[in-house]
């Protein structure tokens, strides 16, 4: 028992002595705007994978340190760099996959952001700047966590440790099952830490138990050969952003619930969760009120949600009086656990064909799909992830649903059957991921790299009978 908690206590001050270094290596890699979207830069993802490559083989601990890609399956293209690093297990301990993604999203309207998006920026104990929570701060966590085991216990633990920092998340991990195939061996493990999803509150860490599956497509409304003068046909002829608004209208009823048959719910408690809760994290104004029915947090866990996310249509400055012959919306649903994305996809399109207005003529494409994602809570690994968070935070931690998804979770399930897979994270509900001002709690960043190193320990320390 000395031992062990000696081992603990050294973990701790490891961790603790680390995070400057850790904060200062984030900030480098918020400083590279890796944008993995087309249309950006694809130097800039290649010099992040290289700079996390760097960062990764400076531990000194592994065996091999490779910035790899793989084929999106269709194209004939190429995918993004990613870093993979392997160190095998010793005397019966088990591996452990380590997970997170160093490609970020657009800044969008750089006006809105208070300091520059890609200069880490400091203040009121937050760190500012795009990636600095999503997901940089994931890949930091890792080797912070991983340097403090390293300092703790010395390099020759023996702990198996695989490193997996996808490249291509945030635009849609079109080459991840391939990468998965391509690079078995190397990724297999017992359990498997993906470092990309949040935390109940600042104070209080969380386990992701449940994930909402996605679907997004373009659809296509027309219903002219050619634009034609509003005065001279508006009144007979329908125009196609008329027929959309129409047709987009009839997604959801009266109070902003989903409209779409066939679409399911999942039936399973939430905690307590208020609407002055839900208007401080989401940015809800006064006046403006919540959509939907049930408690809150069954509305973003376990109920479908559609959003259009982008419209192709004459611009405001552009806009004169004509009638649109055709307009182009993006679609994005999030699906209940339980229900397959392409099966909701189905019940989404025939629900569009039936009611679109007018015989306006639908056309439907660029499709993406992702499975929806329960966590197998039963397992040794999810206990020793509890209490690694518990002693990491102070704070029991808590069983989350999020709303969002992380479809290439199925990938790994389906590739890697055996393993215990556990969705931990970083960020906060202030974290503003995806958003302007983007930002890392730093006292959650430090308590997730404590409670990571415990965790890394813990395994290290599993003897191969437990």
């Amino acid at each position: 028992m000395t031992s062990e908690l000696s081992r603990q206590d050294a973990v701790r001050e490891a961790a603790a002595s680390g995070i400057p270094s850790a904060i200062a290596d984030l900030g480098g890699l918020v400083r590279i705007p890796s944008v993995a979207f087309p249309g950006f830069d694809p130097a800039e993802v290649e010099r992040s994978a290289e700079a996390v490559a760097a960062l990764v083989r400076e531990t000194g601990l592994f065996e091999s340190v490779e910035i790899r890609t793989a084929g999106i399956p269709g194209t004939g293209e190429q995918g993004n760099p990613a870093v993979l690093a392997t160190r095998a297990a010793r005397n019966g301990r088990p591996t452990i996959l380590l997970y997170a993604h160093h490609d970020v999203q657009p800044v969008g309207d750089e006006a809105l952001w208070e300091s520059a998006p890609f200069e880490p920026t400091v203040r009121g104990g937050r760190l500012y700047g795009r990636g600095a929570a999503d997901d940089k701060a994931g890949i930091m966590a890792h080797i912070a966590a991983l340097r403090a085991l390293k300092e703790a216990v010395g390099e020759d633990f023996d702990l198996g440790v695989a490193l997996f920092f996808e490249g291509e998340e945030e635009a849609g991990s079109r080459s991840f099952a391939q990468f998965l195939t391509d690079n078995a061996d190397a990724l297999r493990a017992d359990v498997i830490v993906v470092a990309d999803s949040g935390n109940w509150d600042d104070k209080t860490p969380a386990l992701t138990v449940s994930l909402r599956g996605n679907t997004r497509f373009t659809m296509r409304v027309r219903t002219l050969e050619h634009a034609s003068h509003s005065g001279m046909f508006g009144g007979a002829v329908p125009d196609a952003m008329m027929a959309t608004v129409k047709l987009l209208s009839t997604l959801w009823d009266e109070d902003g619930a989903v409209a779409v048959a066939g679409l399911t719910e999942r039936d399973a408690e939430t905690p307590p969760y208020s609407e002055e809760t839900l208007r401080d994290e989401a940015g809800l104004p006064d006046g403006v009120s919540p959509v939907g029915r049930g408690t809150i947090l069954s509305r973003i866990w376990n109920k479908p949600s559609i959003t259009v996310t982008g419209i192709d249509a004459p611009s405001v400055v552009n806009a004169s009086n004509t009638l649109s012959p055709e307009v182009s919306v993006v679609i994005s649903a999030r699906i209940a656990p339980g229900q397959t994305a392409r099966d909701a996809y189905t019940a989404i399109e025939e629900h569009l064909r039936a009611h679109a207005p007018f015989g306006a003529q639908l056309e439907f494409s660029d499709h993406d799909f992702g499975d929806a994602f329960l966590v197998d809570t039963s397992g040794w690994a999810v206990e020793a992830a509890r209490e690694a968070l518990h002693e990491g935070y102070g704070v029991e931690s808590v069983d989350i649903g999020v709303g969002g998804s992380i479809p290439f979770i199925a990938d790994l399930v389906r590739e890697f059957p055996s393993a215990q897979i556990l969705v931990t994270g970083v960020e906060d509900p202030h974290a503003k991921a995806h958003s302007p001002n983007e930002s890392l709690h730093l006292e959650t960043f430090r308590n997730a790299v404590l409670s990571e190193a415990l965790l890394l320990e813990k395994l290290d320390a599993r003897t191969p009978d437990a």
